[in-house]
């Protein structure tokens, strides 16, 4: 119990460094403020997520952390918006909030308790920032309705969620010997998971099933022939033909894939001066496109059950590993990489259109960065560094962006729209 206690208290203190420097260095970018501006709490919220989830332990195995971010963001949205207004409710509707009443006290205290909820253990570290957050607003009325409204609508975020099927023990996954079919990966052999992730409520799509990606070629299909012969060429862990441009690639991408696209959305924000409204909308748009692309692929993956190129690859050498050594342990198609990677810059580029010029550092990959001069550029080399990785197939990679990009413009074309 000591060392347990022990190791919370160092990321907790980790934690409070992290969150509390008031800064907006993030990622993908620097953006320096000055000691009297304000700092958007939508993103500071947004960065404390961040920190959490790259914390060893602090997210549950079994439950996709793109959930979390999702349910940040729709309380953070409805607080906001029940005051400003100007876009349809996610969820939460409150009467007679007046338009005097603070949106920094109300996202504040929503993120706070969204938090606190989902991930107890950093209870200390979180009511140490709200609580410096909310003395830096003015005592009053404005304040006191705030902190209301944040509590009142994170309540009913989280009782919303609360039986939306992520609880659920994952059933272990049983392979058949059938070729094509998907096995356990060498080295390790981990045993798949998010066996359950399909049957999670989505959070702004009616069904997983409505973007089911038509079903991977045959084995004797020219492109299957052709895509297995170019990452098992490229992907291999020694590959004489992978650049090291590619190298650099498949390895820059190796991390949580959210987390990127997360840092990304902030650096848009931050460079295009959003306010709080304004970048409440942006998150909850790009995290509910992750989230749902994240449900809808594992709802395809587990209907396929399409081998890993590694085993594929084995047949004909024995001695084949993928560039990382490990391969992700769940079934190859589509890819959650370009799935994940097109929902977000799809929301991204209907925010603000595709040409942005940006920095992405790596996860994975200390002090190293990627220069873009758009999102779907970004999003096409996340998804291709797979393919390099030697994770997946070039039709894992087709498949997994259209079906990002068509869920995050289903909920673009019907989810927080204007009034």
């Amino acid at each position: 119990m000591r060392k347990v206690l022990a190791t919370i208290a160092i990321v907790c203190a980790t934690l409070q460094a992290q969150v509390t420097k008031h800064s907006t260095t993030v990622g993908t970018g620097e953006f320096a403020l000055n000691p009297t501006q304000s700092v958007n709490p939508v993103i500071e919220w947004n960065r404390t997520l961040l920190v959490i989830v790259r914390t060893s332990g602090a997210q549950p195995a079994t439950i996709h952390s793109t959930r979390s971010f999702a349910i940040l963001h729709a309380a953070v949205y409805d607080s906001v918006n029940n005051i400003v207004g100007q876009f349809t409710p996610y969820l939460v509707r409150l009467a007679d909030v007046s338009p005097k009443t603070s949106q920094a006290a109300a996202a504040d205290q929503a993120a706070h308790d969204v938090l606190v909820s989902l991930y107890p253990a950093f209870q200390s570290t979180l009511d140490a920032e709200l609580q410096q957050d909310l003395a830096q607003i003015a005592d009053g009325k404005p304040k006191t309705d705030g902190i209301a409204v944040g509590q009142t609508v994170a309540a009913e975020i989280l009782a919303f969620r609360a039986n939306d099927g992520s609880g659920a023990t994952p059933p272990p996954y049983k392979p058949k010997n059938i070729p094509g079919y998907y096995q356990l990966t060498p080295p390790d052999f981990t045993p798949a998971d998010f066996t359950h992730w399909s049957d999670v409520t989505p959070f702004a799509i009616v069904s997983s099933r409505e973007f089911l990606p038509a079903p991977p070629p045959a084995l004797t299909d020219k492109e299957y022939i052709q895509d297995l012969a170019e990452v098992q060429s490229l992907g291999e862990i020694d590959s004489k033909t992978r650049s090291k441009e590619q190298t650099l690639i498949g390895t820059f991408w190796g991390g949580k894939i959210q987390n990127y696209w997360n840092e990304i959305a902030q650096t848009a924000a931050l460079a295009h001066n959003l306010n709080i409204e304004q970048s409440a909308r942006l998150f909850a748009l790009v995290n509910f496109g992750m989230a749902d692309a994240t449900i809808s692929f594992f709802e395809s993956k587990y209907i396929y059950h399409f081998w890993r190129p590694v085993t594929a690859a084995e047949l004909t050498d024995s001695d084949w590993l993928p560039l990382p050594t490990k391969t992700a342990p769940d079934p190859s198609y589509p890819g959650a990489h370009s799935a994940t990677s097109f929902a977000a810059a799809q929301a991204l580029q209907f925010y603000f259109g595709d040409k942005f010029t940006f920095d992405v550092t790596s996860e994975v990959l200390a002090g190293v960065k990627r220069h873009f001069t758009s999102f779907s550029a970004a999003a096409k080399e996340a998804g291709l560094s797979r393919i390099y990785a030697g994770q997946h197939y070039r039709f894992d990679h087709n498949a997994g962006l259209l079906l990002g990009q068509k869920v995050s413009e289903s909920i673009d074309e019907t989810t927080l729209l204007p009034k």
